[in-house]
């Protein structure tokens, strides 16, 4: 598990993209330590509250969104751990913001969030890729 977290923390360290601003980055990645952190807390409301309103009107309730992060998204659901990784702006008000995670089966995945920043200057989560992870451990 150390050598797991210390390779995520390696890569996490890596530079970011000239055109993504720190102030931005820190922001999207706020939101995104946000909504991690009421799923855990089991606070569906607070969690959906840091969807996009794209997402909203795809899971018009907490109870819809939460069945849909519940059933196909356990890693990020109930994680044991995550850590930040590279992040692409995709465009003015866009970010991608890749996170290495510790699933409550204890595999790693890798989680690519896209976040939208909202008129109000809110950045708020468009989605989510989630997959195996392809990192080494030893």
């Amino acid at each position: 598990m150390r050598t797991m977290t210390a390779i995520f923390l390696a890569l996490s360290l890596q530079a970011w993209p000239a055109a993504a601003g720190e102030a931005e980055v820190k922001a999207a990645q706020s939101t995104i330590d946000s909504q991690l952190r009421a799923f855990l807390a089991d606070d569906g409301a607070l969690a959906y509250s840091y969807a996009a309103p794209g997402i909203r009107q795809i899971f018009p309730s907490v109870e819809s969104f939460m069945g849909m992060v519940t059933n196909g998204y356990a890693p990020v659901r109930r994680p044991q751990s995550y850590v930040f990784g590279k992040v692409e702006e995709m465009g003015a008000g866009r970010i991608a913001q890749q996170v290495f995670v510790v699933g409550p089966d204890g595999k790693e995945y890798e989680a690519l969030y896209t976040l939208e920043l909202q008129p109000d200057g809110v950045w708020r989560i468009t989605g989510v890729s989630l997959r195996a992870s392809n990192a080494l451990s030893t």
